[in-house]
């Protein structure tokens, strides 16, 4: 067995053999760079759909926005590991669920989008709230027609930030167990004896990379097609 696992850390530890690790183990990867999408995804829905909410009392009361911030904020500055072996305690799963990790991150996406949409919402000039108003909107009228739309490129770079800080944050629940493409890290530590096994690290890095990179992709497409009104105006 020693000499087994010298023989993977020796002359087949190459980054470049993460090919053939990934031919001969591509159910596993697969499966779990299926977990590692959703687990990152999720939580940016979800902490969407909560900071919305949010953002829009910290930019309409201006009282609520000291408190609403900075108790967002101090929620990111939980460490990972501690929140997500402290979820069973606190929503009663068990310790490998995967909903654990979809819920701290939805933690941690609520502390990073709160203050975005918050700003996003200031940042709508005056006088064009002001014009709504005059055309007859509603409050809540002028909030879903104009505000939130012009508000969109702004808390669309907020949520590329939090897809790719979710991306690398899954991957550090791989440490306790959780099934995703922070299992191959994992791997590379485990059958190291010399030193680290690569071909599992180089391929969870590349990945979780070309993960982050999709799906900052996609965030930039839906700002592009949620905002003609840019395209417009950039064509005129």
């Amino acid at each position: 067995m020693t000499g087994r696992l010298t023989g993977l850390a020796g002359s087949d530890s190459s980054p470049w053999k993460m090919f053939s690790y990934f031919s001969d183990h591509q159910h596993d990867v697969l499966n779990w760079l299926w977990y590692h999408t959703w687990l990152s995804t999720l939580p940016i829905v979800l902490g969407l759909l909560i900071s919305l909410p949010l953002g829009w009392l910290a930019n309409r009361h201006k009282w609520a926005y000291p408190p609403l911030i900075t108790v967002t904020g101090l929620l990111y500055t939980i460490p990972s590991i501690a929140l997500f072996v402290s979820m069973p305690g606190l929503i009663g799963t068990q310790i490998l669920d995967p909903i654990n990790v979809a819920v701290a991150l939805t933690v941690y996406t609520v502390a990073l989008l709160v203050r975005v949409v918050a700003d996003g919402l200031a940042a709508v000039p005056e006088d064009v709230a002001q014009a709504a108003t005059a055309m007859g909107l509603t409050r809540r009228q002028r909030l879903t027609k104009v505000e939130l739309p012009l508000a969109v490129p702004v808390i669309a770079s907020g949520v590329r930030v939090a897809v790719v800080a979710n991306v690398s944050l899954v991957a550090v629940a791989g440490t306790i167990g959780v099934p995703e493409l922070g299992q191959l890290f994992t791997t590379g530590f485990q059958l190291s004896v010399d030193g680290p096994y690569y071909p599992p690290i180089a391929l969870g890095i590349v990945l979780c990379v070309l993960l982050a990179l999709a799906l900052d992709g996609l965030v930039v497409l839906a700002n592009w097609l949620t905002t003609p009104w840019r395209r417009a105006v950039k064509g005129a």
